[in-house]
């Protein structure tokens, strides 16, 4: 695993680890609609702890300290909050018309219908902020560098520009699974009251996760297919929200932590490592 940043002073932090992954030790964690679950705790587990490091590159030696609390806090907000909005709001609008509308199947339906609403509007509404322009101009540069490298082209700025920033394997074409596969899966369930329902469907979040994971990883396996390009075709359509066009730098940073990981696979090495582009500092 590895990570790379824009330092201050702009040189370039570069770090890297052997990954640990469970999916390595056990052959349950690595058995369909088990893998998904693993894969999806891991990344969350592990880019949490780069998104921490990261921020800490930026700061002095006196923000670091209130900074771990405050953004183990903020982490969790965020988690409560997106089950407030993406599995609360749409249950609870939708019960508003529950006496009108007896069948819940139309319900969930609608319900499913107003979650992918709010998920699209809220990517379009934060795509707005100048600062998660810039993320997404990241986001972008990530995978301009990975189809470089997929097609053997070297790691450098000028043979990376000319790819597009859209990837048929995203983290955003998995979010877009999830909510499409929680429309199909919740569409079936029964509504008896408040609590009950949205305890079944936060435990239905396990299975979701599960599903969406192994169809995006049959897409991975059959790319060339028609019918594969035509389900994966939305989720490339999303990432002109999620992407954005980067500069040259910032394809200089997604090489770099490339780089990185190629290097740990081929000498296992976990030592972290703090270096500048332009030979200044290796």
């Amino acid at each position: 695993m590895a990570l790379a940043c824009r330092k201050p002073d702009g040189g370039i932090y570069r770090y890297r680890e052997p990954l640990d992954s469970l999916l390595q030790r056990s052959r349950i964690a690595r058995a369909p609609f088990v893998r998904g679950l693993v894969v999806l705790w891991e990344s969350v587990s592990y880019g949490v702890r780069m998104l921490m490091r990261s921020a800490e590159v930026q700061l002095d030696e006196e923000s670091r300290a209130s900074a771990g609390a405050t953004n183990g806090v903020a982490m969790g907000l965020g988690l409560l909050g997106a089950l407030a909005i993406f599995i609360g709001i749409p249950y609870v609008i939708t019960q508003f018309v529950h006496s009108a509308v007896p069948s819940s199947l139309l319900l969930n339906l609608a319900e499913g219908a107003i979650r992918l609403l709010l998920f699209l509007g809220y990517l379009a509404l934060i795509s707005l902020m100048p600062e998660i322009r810039r993320v997404f101009a990241y986001h972008g540069a990530e995978h301009m560098a990975i189809h470089a490298f997929e097609h053997g082209d070297p790691l450098t700025a000028e043979r990376i520009e000319p790819y597009p920033t859209a990837h048929p394997r995203c983290g955003t074409a998995f979010l877009l699974f999830v909510v499409v596969v929680t429309i199909v899966l919740f569409a079936f369930v029964p509504r008896t009251n408040l609590v009950v329902d949205l305890i079944a469907r936060l435990l239905l979040v396990v299975p979701v996760a599960s599903i969406s994971y192994e169809v995006l990883k049959l897409g991975a396996a059959h790319e060339a297919n028609r019918l594969v390009r035509v389900i994966v075709w939305p989720g490339l359509l999303l990432q002109r929200i999620t992407t954005r066009r980067p500069d040259r730098g910032m394809i200089e940073v997604a090489a770099a932590s490339l780089e990185e990981a190629i290097a740990g696979d081929g000498d296992g090495a976990g030592a972290g490592a703090d270096a500048r582009v332009g030979g200044q500092r290796a």
